[in-house]
């Protein structure tokens, strides 16, 4: 088949995620003429599959806290998200004609919960400002000025006055973020971090007698993991531990430090002694634990696993607001939620644009930050989105 002659266009972003298309719409509001290219066949399929259990947007709380929580010492990236932190996430959705609502945990949600409608009215005002949308067509780097990619039609190259590099990091291979970027970033002399995942669950080899807990729910915990530490629930599945306590936990699980669990974080460790120096008569020593402890069977069940032979006295109590957790470590990279490592704060200029490539900038989970899931992850990939767009529309070359 014969090659198509170079295109030219006035603005390219490359990724359909929510990043590339907050980029795309920044671009497109100040004028610019957009074209948006996605591999898969369909736009923001990780976006959509976060969705299905309720999209959390972001997290109603000062800007301070929600700072805090991406562990992020530059102010680099501070100002970026800032800038378009949990109120500006609200208006956007708003805007959008989805109306939001906040949980008695700060999470905020649209009212219809779903990511479908909100991407489908997304899609459409981008349409409306003319943004083009190409998708199945792969991109596989430069040949000079031209970005090259294979498409249902062949080879097709694409000179752009500026671009948006918006390809997510290297966790669910299948909806897109593959991660494959890399190597092409690092040919350009792109500083890269390696990925490393993150909001990812953990291995534990079981024991036969956890079986019958496989999908139960463990809640009223505390976790601590090195220097971090909170509140925040799992589910005990058949490879693991699972879930936005977990999740929170993997920055000091991924450096080695090992993980507590609190069983009783409300109760103080003089209770726990006095509770477990009662007689225990002819009961088993579960049901006497249970009973003295008020502990549900989930929660008797870890005890168990985790610190058989059990100790008596003071010492069980002290490993009750401590139990370590015996793991065999994280999930695989691409069973994560998302992943650390990426492009280094020092390849990129104040704008986010490449300093090996100018022109050219990124955003999203392909630039090296690490936030928590909860509302936090979607909120950061939608203000890189949003400052990598406006500075590309002001791209003069």
């Amino acid at each position: 088949m014969r090659q198509a002659p170079p295109e030219p266009l006035d603005a390219l972003v490359i990724g359909a995620g929510p990043a590339g298309l907050m980029a795309a719409e920044e671009l497109a509001r100040a004028g610019r003429r957009v074209v948006v290219i996605e591999a898969k066949p369909s736009v923001a399929r990780k976006f959509l599959m976060a969705g299905k259990s309720g999209l959390n947007l972001t997290k109603d709380e000062p800007l301070d806290p929600f700072l805090s929580a991406f562990g992020i010492p530059s102010e680099f990236y501070r100002t970026i998200i800032g800038l378009f932190g949990p109120e500006q996430v609200m208006d956007w959705a708003r805007d959008l004609g989805q109306r939001v609502f906040t949980g008695s945990s700060g999470r905020v949600f649209p009212e219809a919960m779903k990511a479908s409608p909100l991407l489908r009215a997304w899609l459409r005002r981008l349409g409306e400002m003319g943004v083009e949308v190409r998708t199945r067509w792969r991109w596989r780097g430069w040949e000079g000025e031209a970005a090259i990619f294979d498409t249902p039609d062949g080879s097709r190259a694409l000179v752009p006055q500026v671009t948006v590099l918006a390809l997510g990091g290297a966790s669910w291979a299948r909806l897109g973020s593959d991660g494959a970027w890399a190597g092409i970033l690092a040919a350009e002399g792109v500083p890269l971090a390696p990925f490393q995942p993150s909001n990812a669950g953990l291995n534990v080899d079981w024991s036969e007698h956890m079986a019958r807990h496989f999908g139960a729910p463990v809640k009223g915990v505390a976790l601590t993991c090195g220097k971090l530490s909170g509140r925040g629930e799992f589910i005990v599945s058949a490879r693991g531990l699972e879930g936005g306590g977990i999740y929170s936990m993997t920055p000091a699980i991924r450096e080695g430090q090992g993980l507590f669990i609190d069983l009783l974080p409300d109760w103080s460790l003089e209770k726990i002694v006095e509770r477990l120096s009662r007689k225990r008569g002819k009961e088993t020593r579960s049901n006497f634990l249970r009973k003295a402890l008020k502990l549900d069977p989930v929660k008797l069940a870890l005890l168990m696993e985790f610190a058989r032979p059990l100790p008596e006295g003071e010492a069980l109590a002290r490993i009750v607001k401590a139990l370590p957790v015996v793991h065999a470590g994280l999930r695989p990279m691409d069973e994560a939620i998302s992943t650390a490592g990426g492009i280094m704060e020092e390849g990129l200029d104040p704008g986010l644009m490449l300093k090996a490539r100018p022109g050219v900038f990124a955003a999203g989970e392909m630039l090296d930050w690490d936030a928590p899931t909860g509302g936090y992850l979607l909120t950061a990939c939608l203000a890189t989105g949003a400052w990598a767009g406006r500075h590309a529309a002001e791209y003069q070359g």
